[in-house]
């Protein structure tokens, strides 16, 4: 009966000094001092920026078709995107009423096809009456070459005849036609 309290004792220990030598190999006190290894990042270093930018563009006819300007641009080498702080675009479309579009930052794809407007986004327009339209929201993405704006967050639209608000929008600048996505809200005079 000694013997096999002995033996089973013996393999008790057997186990601990196993368990213990790999936990020790596995998991030592160096192998927390080293930095993991991070998966590597594409270079996204800036390689030129503008401060005071300020961009026309012409329609074929030599109409303007609109002006941009910003109080920084950053463009990202290998990317091609550019990081542009407080754009604000004048819409015109060559017709007399622009879209005024601003936001506190910017981001401009490659060749300028789409701009992710972000933060304190606002698009607004006075038509030859004089009504105001404005849209509000906290991030949009424009497509200036097809006068094109849709957003998934939250949008408010301040008419002449009242307060809208929906989840998600797409806007036709062009016609001023809006698609109101869900949770569509509206409190609008009677005149």
């Amino acid at each position: 009966m000694n013997v096999r309290k002995l033996r089973l004792t013996l393999l008790v220990i057997l186990l601990v000094g196993v368990f213990g030598a790999l936990g020790y190999w596995n998991i030592r006190p160096e192998s927390f001092l080293q930095t993991p290894r991070v998966a590597e990042q594409p270079n996204n270093a800036i390689d030129f920026y503008v401060e005071g930018a300020r961009t026309l563009q012409f329609q074929e006819d030599g109409a303007l078709h609109y002006e941009m300007t910003a109080s920084r641009l950053e463009h990202a080498q290998d990317s091609d995107i550019t990081f542009v702080t407080d754009p604000l675009m004048h819409l015109h479309r060559g017709q007399p009423h622009p879209w005024v579009i601003r936001s506190a930052r910017g981001e401009v794809a490659p060749k300028g096809s789409e701009v992710e407007l972000i933060d304190n986004v606002r698009i607004e327009r006075t038509d030859a009456k004089g009504r105001p339209t404005i849209l509000t929201s906290s991030r949009m993405t424009l497509f200036p070459d097809k006068e094109y704006a849709q957003t998934r967050q939250a949008v408010r639209i301040d008419a002449a005849n009242g307060v809208t608000t929906a989840q998600g929008m797409k806007a036709y600048l062009n016609d001023g036609r809006m698609i109101l996505q869900s949770n569509v809200r509206g409190q609008h005079e009677v005149r």
